[in-house]
């Protein structure tokens, strides 16, 4: 089968890998019908990440089961299918407190591969969630979004606390920012500040929610934000890039008993204790146990309720996957989707 291999920073190819096949019981294997580039590719795409040798990429996705192991009861055959890009059982007790990316018998997607024609997801009862009736191509994008970012950003809000009546801060303007805006607004946030440079992205921000824009970063980010919370900060604030300047704005941008959600992967973060001490402020975050959101988030999708498919701004087939990754880096796409 065709699958992406990157083999160096810059360096992605599209080349001749074995297909998956059923190796635990517990094992589906997956037609893969969309994938995409996740700005956590970016990473070891831009060398800042380490990666030993080449390495197939990708743990977004959605498919139809091709075949399942002897043990898997709930997804069968030609089931329309759309997964966590972490893999859990959804039985042990992390699991069962809702924290399924954490999971004693996790398996990270990334370590496997989905962008590839075909994928082998372990622990597919715990992990997979069906899909009821056929989905528009809208609402497959918007699905596959459920995948990872969607499910991401809505982890964020729901970390940082965001509900009725609040003001919510994000930091990022990725995909995963852009869907945390559109979670805080379900959640019934009542302000939704949104942090971002680029006018595609603000147009985007504000159709899923958001009622201010703050294109100042650092301290005069933090004091802008201030200045539109009545000098209190947000009652919530999202971080979602992983760097020190964004995890230190989110803290800065966050007011004392307030609730910081960090979901970007951190590269290099380092807290000072005092100073956090001082802030005043929970944070909660970490890798997001999408599982936990799938089917309230499939539902959602399903009924048309929600569109968070229009983060994909650029389209390509599997075979163009460098361009893809070319226009995220240049920031030429803020998310680019993986045909097979």
């Amino acid at each position: 089968m065709r699958a992406v291999v990157m083999h160096g920073p810059g360096d992605v190819r599209v080349e001749n890998v074995a297909e998956p096949a059923i190796i635990e019981p517990t094992d589906a294997v997956i037609r893969v019908t969309a994938t995409c580039v996740c700005g956590s590719d970016l990473w070891p795409y831009r060398g800042i990440e380490q990666q030993d040798g080449p390495a197939q990429m990708g743990h977004e996705y959605i498919g139809v089961v091709e075949q399942v192991g002897a043990a898997v009861r709930y997804v069968g055959a030609g089931d329309l299918v759309v997964g966590s890009f972490v893999a859990s059982d959804n039985t042990c007790e992390i699991c069962r407190s809702g924290f399924q990316s954490r999971c004693v018998h996790q398996v990270m997607m990334g370590a496997i591969g989905t962008q590839a024609e075909y994928a082998r997801v372990p622990l597919a009862d715990g992990t997979l969630v069906k899909v009821p009736g056929e989905p528009t191509p809208e609402q497959a994008r918007s699905l596959l979004a459920a995948s990872d970012v969607l499910g991401t950003g809505w982890f964020g809000a729901v970390a940082a606390d965001a509900g009725l009546g609040k003001s919510v801060a994000v930091v990022g303007d990725g995909a995963v920012g852009l869907l945390a805006v559109m979670a805080a607004e379900r959640l019934g946030s009542e302000r939704i500040i949104a942090m971002s440079r680029h006018p595609d992205r603000q147009a985007l921000a504000r159709r899923f929610g958001a009622t201010d824009i703050v294109e100042e970063r650092g301290a005069e980010g933090v004091a802008r934000i201030r200045e539109l919370t009545d000098g209190y900060g947000a009652h919530s604030t999202v971080e979602a890039v992983g760097t020190q300047e964004s995890m230190t704005q989110a803290i800065g941008a966050t007011r004392p008993g307030g609730h910081v959600g960090y979901v970007g992967v951190s590269h290099g973060v380092e807290l000072d204790g005092l100073e956090l001490f001082f802030a005043t402020v929970s944070l909660l975050g970490g890798p997001a146990p999408v599982r936990r959101f799938l089917p309230e988030l499939v539902d959602l999708i399903m009924s048309g309720r929600i569109d968070p498919g229009l983060v994909f701004d650029l389209t390509l087939p599997l075979e163009e996957a460098a361009e893809g990754y070319r226009a995220m880096d240049e920031r030429r796409a803020t998310k680019a989707l993986l045909t097979p």
